[in-house]
């Protein structure tokens, strides 16, 4: 148990990338992970695509982050991009969304890209989790319906610093107490 706290301790979010190419092996596994994670009603309502070619992740990023969403730019140096499209809710995980008032499907979807980038960190691949991106052209680039959800993109890569400031986080005692 220690050793997936201190996975969990050392994941960072990535913001710039060396350019190198990862195996696709590697990609593939990090999916494989993420194919593992709970889901409402074993729903699984996702579906994940792997854009790792030079040439189309030049294309597809020079689109997709520019304009607006330019504060994204440096994804364009990582060396793939995991895109998550979200599937059809199945029936039971709907209407317990309705009564609760919650999405289970971006639940489930966060908890598989959470075993996704942890996979990626044990491998010594830099992630960054993405939701601000053209979606638009990335359904253009990538075929996908326009009534399909892109919810977010993982930029892949190998990342240029090995060394992280410590994480300022909220104090343990915002923990609530036991009953």
């Amino acid at each position: 148990m220690e050793n997936l706290l201190k996975l969990i301790k050392s994941r960072r979010s990535v913001r710039e990338f060396t350019g190198q190419q990862i195996d696709r092996k590697h990609l593939e596994l990090c999916v494989e992970a993420a194919r593992y994670a709970p889901s409402a009603c074993n729903s699984q309502p996702w579906e994940f695509i792997i854009i790792d070619d030079p040439q189309k992740m030049r294309s597809i990023s020079d689109r997709v982050f520019s304009g607006p969403y330019s504060m994204n730019i440096f994804a364009r140096k990582a060396a793939a991009l995991i895109a998550i499209v979200s599937e059809r809710q199945k029936l039971a995980p709907w209407l317990g969304g309705i009564v609760r008032n919650t999405d289970f499907r971006l639940i489930d979807i966060g908890i598989a890209c959470e075993h996704l980038v942890l996979q990626a960190t044990e491998l010594g691949i830099g992630t960054c989790i993405l939701g601000w991106f053209n979606e638009k052209e990335l359904k253009r680039s990538l075929s996908i319906q326009s009534s399909r959800k892109i919810d977010l993109l993982i930029a892949l890569g190998s990342p240029a610093e090995t060394e992280h400031k410590e994480r300022r986080l909220k104090d343990k005692k915002r923990v609530a107490p036991s009953f």
